[in-house]
């Protein structure tokens, strides 16, 4: 006698008739912690931008309205825009964090922001990311 040992998968079709999947679920495969919080922001600036940019929305005060926050607000996100590209992109790709706090907060990046100079942002960067590991 063999005994075969195989996990296996069943879904739903639009209807309702079970289908077995070689795959298992796509929640089996996602693997631990959460986006922090400020790529998650950083993706909402660029989206932002977009909609800025291609005139779906007029202006910042049309974007807080719909968004249902402040003016303020949306032009803190934004400020985002003004991080080097390689820092923005370091932003959208940090790790996820599996326990615990953000390790790097929106209120870190406020002050490289207002650094109109790239390479003092990136030093600022360096110094706020090195001190996280």
């Amino acid at each position: 006698m063999i005994t075969v040992k195989k996990q296996v998968f069943f879904t739903r079709s639009e209807r309702g008739r079970r289908r077995i999947e070689n795959d298992p679920p796509a929640s089996q495969t996602v693997p631990p912690g959460r986006v922090p919080r400020v790529s998650r922001v950083m993706a909402l600036a660029i989206e932002l931008d977009r909609l800025l940019r291609e005139g779906i929305v007029a202006n910042t005060i049309e974007l807080a309205r719909l968004a249902q926050v402040t003016q303020p607000r949306i032009t803190q996100v934004l400020n985002l825009l003004h991080l080097a590209p390689d820092i923005q992109e370091e932003l959208l790709f940090l790790p996820l964090v599996t326990q615990g706090r953000d390790p790097i907060n929106e209120k870190h990046l406020r002050r490289i922001c207002r650094e109109v100079s790239w390479q003092k942002q990136r030093r600022l960067w360096k110094a706020i990311h090195s001190g996280m590991s």
